[in-house]
Order: C-alpha cells, then structure tokens, then sequence
C-alpha cells in the first residue's frame, strides 16, 4: 500500500491545506453560481459585464463560506453568509447556495457531537480500562475521526465504534461479551457467488430472487403544524434488463400516489399528507420484483480501450464537486497503474487499492465538499465514498465509470444501505464492480473476484446516478444531497431533515425463481 493513501490518519486535523481547500471550494462556488444569472442570454457589453463581475464575486463569496466550514471557522462562515446574504443584488439561487451551507453547518454539528469525555466513555463501555494514553494515540493517529469548530474539539458520534474496524489492538482490547461486529451476508464467500457465476458464465445474469419490499418513513409527531402539507418522496426501482424485472406495485400509504417514470435516474413514489397534531405522519410503499445475479467472464488481453461515444460519453471526465481529478488523487493513481496500459489491469489495480481503505461509518454526505477526495485522505470510507473514489480514479485513466445504490438484503430479514459501480471495459461493454464488498476469502480466482465484474442477487437498485433531481421536483435542498435510499420529506417552511423523521425497510424473500 502506497503512503499517501494515510496521509489523513498521521495529520487528521488537517486533511487538506488551506490553500487546497480555498481554490477546490472556489470552484465549487463558481459552478454553483455562475448558471443563476444565465450570462449567456446577456448581450455583450457593460451589462454583460457588470453581471460577469458579479457572479465571480458571488462564486468567491461562497467560496470563502465554503473554505471556512470545511476549516472548522463557523463563526466566520455565519458572519460572511450574513453579510452577503444583505446584497440585494444576489439572485435566488445564490441566496439558496448561502443559506445552504449554513445547513450543513448544522448538520456537521449533528454529526460531532462528542466531546473528548463523552468518546472516552463511550470507548469505556467496550474497554475496561481505557487509559488516556491511548486514547491519545488513536486519536493522534487520526483513528477516531473529530472536527475543531471554532476552537471546541468534537469527535463523530461513530469514531468511538468505527475504532474498532480501523484499528486491530483497538479490537483486540474490545470487551468479549460486546455486540459483534455487523457484516452483511453476502460480504463473506458463499455458495449463492458460485452459483451466480455458474449460472452467468454464458448469459452474463442469473441465480434470481424474487423480493417483496416495504418501506416506510415516519414524520415525528408535531414536526410541523397541524393542518400543513408534508410532501414525501420514497425510492422505488426501475426495470432493469436481466438485472431487476417483473415489478408489480402492491399498496401504499396514503393510498393516493404518484409514481415516477422508469426514466428518473433516481426514481421515487411521491406522496402528500396533512400533519395532524400529536400524532406522526407516516408514508409507505410495498411492492415485488424479481432480482439476478451478474457475472462477467473476461479475458484481460482481448480488453481494448474504450471509445468515447454516446454510450461513454457522460461517464468520463470530471463531474464537481464528487469527481475531480486534485493533484493528491493523480499523484496516487500514479503510484498504483505504474506504466501499465492495458484498461483490465489498470482497474484491477485501482479497484485493489480502494478495497484496501477500511471500511467505517460515514458522515453525511450532504457535509462533505468533495466525497472521492474525503475517501482518499480520511484513512477509512464506506460503500459510496469507497465508490466514488473508484469512479474518479477510473475516469482519470480513460475508463468509463457510473455510479449505482440502492438497499442489500438477506433470508434472515438483513437490510442495509449499499453504493456501487459499473465500469465500461471494450468490447465487453458495461460490468458491475463492487470495491466495498471487494475480493471474497476462495481459492477459486473467479470467486475471490467475484464483486470485480459480478453482483449477488441480494441487492435493488433505486439510483443509476447520483445526484439527479426527483419527479416531481423538491422545492427544498434535500436531506442527502448524493444518494436516494431513505426518503426525502418537506412542507412550505423547508426541508425535513434526518433529526425529524425515521424510516424502516425490510425485504421478504419470495422465491429463489429459475
């Protein structure tokens, strides 16, 4: 494993440089800004360029608000946002950017909650006799993830756990009668691998499920005022050819309901309800469908590189604020493909490396400015950090990369969030690739690689992008800004974030169909 992949775990308080910081968030405010005003309806001229000046200003306005946050200076990020907010001469959109990021200011203090005794305690609880030593030594390897925020140290209210999976002694220490570790079912080799690639070696898809689903989410109780109208959004799946079929829509609650088309990337059953006082507002859906396993079998030699057509086209290249190619991510991605050329061996290589990122809950990803750099530098990632980070470093060698999640599920009432990929390797075409689930404990090579170029059928997919606005459209920022998994809910006065609301999924598997 190359050195820089653990720059962040030696100097945790400071991932990036200032000055890194400063131009990325540049860029993001830029990109934010600059279509409000629509300058290329402007005619050329004084006004053209009095708009021109003003939208740069508003990008490095937001920019600098950006810039603060990201350092833990929230103080100055609320004066400057007031401050800016009070131009009459931004436009809505800039004015939505600005108060935006005083949001996620609120969410990142919702995400570090813990001061130092608190992660003490909390590490206490499953380590008898902890000692400050220690827990200076974790922390000072950047092992239990915190924030300065104006000058008060806050940890996240997951580096206590997460501890655990980043660190062997940190296990080792762990109380014995402790809960286990949660590991899904299909992140350990079993029989269902072999016999999706038995069943996928001529056809590419097989060894299906048959899977009735329900999903809920639940508005807490006076949330908002009595009478008011909460607007729901819950995911719901496309048809996917040989990957997810026959969908038969069951019920749902309201029973009025507005499906999207089959054509939203990120596809959802849209809902109103009134609010009434004292009681919670709870929306939910159920439906079956079928789900098949995918293997590829290739030849790395017959691999070419891909062309850019219509088909690749929107998965190369860099995609802000999630996908873009820093300096630190072309030095790694140097130090991992070497002089190798051939576009199976350079993903291999890449999708190796980020399976070695250990795995640890996540932060919001409505918190973060750039998810694949966070990946690169926070010493441990989940499924869709993991998975952006791969999707960049593919795109930066030529390799055409898509993003898709959804829910993973077991026989035994398992469920939980999960991202993926899918990669474009000539002339196979597109083949999925999951870097999270990553190489499987077989001595049969096909299987050991199994998630390379193949999916469990233990798995829906509700995104093939991320990122996309619904059908029909929010009106508010939405709660995760990146993924659609657990609902979005508002009502006139704003967004309903994650603080307000729960929800529940489970999966009932019908039939293993043939």
């Amino acid at each position: 494993m190359t050195d820089l992949l653990f720059i962040a775990p030696r100097a945790r308080a400071i991932v990036s440089s200032a000055a890194r910081w400063r131009v990325r968030a540049l860029a993001l405010g830029m990109m934010f800004s600059m279509p409000a005003l629509l300058l290329g309806n402007l005619p050329m001229g004084p006004a053209y360029a009095q708009a021109k000046q003003r939208t740069r200003e508003a990008g490095e306005q937001l920019a600098a608000v950006v810039a603060m946050i990201d350092s833990g200076h929230f103080k100055q990020a609320q004066a400057r946002i007031a401050q800016a907010l009070a131009q009459p001469e931004l436009s809505e959109s800039q004015r939505r950017d600005l108060q935006f990021q005083r949001e996620r200011m609120r969410r990142i203090r919702l995400d570090f909650t813990l001061d130092r005794a608190q992660a003490q305690a909390k590490l206490r609880a499953q380590i008898p006799g902890l000692r400050e030593d220690e827990f200076d030594d974790w922390d000072r390897r950047g092992l239990l993830e915190s924030m300065t925020i104006d000058g008060d140290k806050r940890y996240f209210q997951r580096a206590p756990s997460n501890l655990f999976r980043l660190d062997a002694a940190a296990l080792k220490r762990r109380r014995a009668d402790a809960k286990p570790l949660s590991q899904g079912p299909m992140e350990r080799f079993n029989a269902h691998h072999a016999q999706v690639r038995d069943a996928a070696l001529e056809s590419g898809y097989g060894a299906p499920r048959r899977v009735r689903i329900t999903q809920s989410l639940t508005v807490n109780a006076d949330a908002v005022p009595a009478g008011k109208t909460l607007r729901a959004w819950l995911p719901y799946p496309r048809e996917l050819p040989h990957q997810q079929e026959a969908l038969r829509f069951i019920a749902s609650t309201p029973a009025n309901h507005r499906i999207a088309p089959a054509s939203a990337m990120q596809r959802t059953v849209y809902f109103e309800q009134n609010a009434k006082a004292g009681q919670p507002t709870k929306f939910e859906v159920s439906y079956e469908l079928t789900v098949f396993g995918q293997y590829r079998r290739i030849d790395p030699d017959k691999v070419v590189a891909a062309p850019a057509n219509s088909e690749t086209r929107p998965y190369l290249g860099e995609r802000p604020p999630h996908i873009v190619y820093t300096d630190e991510l072309r030095k790694f991605s140097r130090q991992i493909v070497g002089d190798e050329t051939n576009p199976y061996r350079i993903a291999k290589k890449l999708y190796a490396a980020v399976d070695r990122i250990p795995w640890a809950g996540a932060r919001e990803y409505s918190t973060i400015t750039n998810i694949s750099d966070y990946a690169l530098h926070a010493g441990h990632a989940d499924c869709g950090q993991q998975t952006l980070l791969l999707m960049t470093l593919l795109r930066l060698n030529g390799i055409p990369a898509r993003w898709q999640s959804g829910w993973v599920y077991g026989e035994d009432g398992y469920t939980n969030m999960h991202d993926w990929a899918w990669m474009y390797l000539a002339p196979y075409g597109w083949m999925p690739v999951d870097v999270t689930s990553g190489r499987l404990d077989s001595p049969d090579p096909q299987l050991a690689d199994f998630y390379f170029s193949g999916l469990d059928a233990y798995r829906i997919a509700y995104n093939d992008d991320y990122g996309r606005d619904f059908v029909p459209a929010k009106r508010f920022d939405r709660s995760e800004t990146v993924d659609s998994q657990r609902g979005e809910v508002e009502w006139e006065g704003g967004n309903l974030y994650f603080d307000q609301w729960d929800y529940h999924y489970s999966a009932q598997v019908q039939a293993a169909k043939q």
